[in-house]
């Protein structure tokens, strides 16, 4: 399921069976699978999505744990939607325009630098720089550039990262990012953006200016995304 890039470095891809049950619980999220709804019948399903009987059932186990699904014996899997899903993508706010994608990411580049000054003041001098290319299911979504205070980590790889930063901060830097606050305006496409982005540098696209916050209250990371409003739309649900 995780598309291979033609340039830069690929993230480090979630567990096939992670992927695919991250793609469902975006999907039950976002209304695609309503609540009740009985999944196909697991050999379909499987076959539909190119993958082995076995991945499926490990993905639907796992949403199993999470109270998103009831196995029920003999008759089927039955969706149960909840109003805060359990994701590693919990916090990551875009989607297809007809709803869910599973996100991967392209790293672009990573570097250690001082933080500019256009960047809202938190933490130490220096951060580690780090530019993605999104895509949803395979489509470019989105770039964006990440600044980490280096306070979390001493240095970063392009190695290092999967394709949910969040996930690498909990498990490589016991990092959980507890509060964020996103800003949407207008803004410039960098013009650092790779050329299989639909659409040129300079071009005014919606723009994500995100603060995060540590579990200890201190200021994480500062986040922009770029996205193309012909593919993807930001959401953000209330329940």
């Amino acid at each position: 399921m995780t598309q291979p890039s033609a340039s830069g470095h690929a993230s480090m891809p979630l567990p096939l069976y992670q992927q695919v049950s991250e793609m469902l619980i975006r999907d039950i999220a976002a209304g695609r699978l309503a609540d009740g709804a009985r999944l196909p019948p697991e050999r379909d399903m499987a076959a539909s999505l190119g993958i082995a009987v076995g991945t499926l059932r490990r993905a639907l186990a796992d949403l199993q744990a999470k109270g998103l699904l009831d196995r029920v014996q003999g008759s089927g899997n039955y969706v149960r939607a909840q109003p805060d899903p359990q994701s590693v993508y919990a916090m990551f706010r875009l989607e297809l325009a007809e709803g869910g994608g599973l996100p991967t990411a392209r790293v672009l580049s990573v570097d250690r630098l001082a933080k500019p000054p256009t960047l809202p003041d938190f933490g130490s001098p220096d951060g580690h720089r780090i530019r993605r290319l999104r895509l949803l299911s395979g489509r470019v979504a989105a770039v964006e550039e990440i600044w980490l205070d280096t306070g979390f980590a001493e240095k970063v790889l392009p190695s290092d990262l999967s394709d949910s930063l969040y996930l690498f901060y909990r498990m490589r830097l016991g990092l959980w990012i507890a509060r964020a606050e996103d800003r949407v305006g207008q803004g410039p496409l960098p013009d650092w953006a790779p050329p299989d982005f639909p659409w040129p540098p300079g071009t005014p696209l919606p723009e994500i200016l995100r603060l995060s916050w540590a579990q200890d209250g201190r200021p994480a990371e500062i986040s922009l995304t770029w996205y193309d409003p012909a593919t993807v739309r930001y959401v953000a649900r209330l329940k």
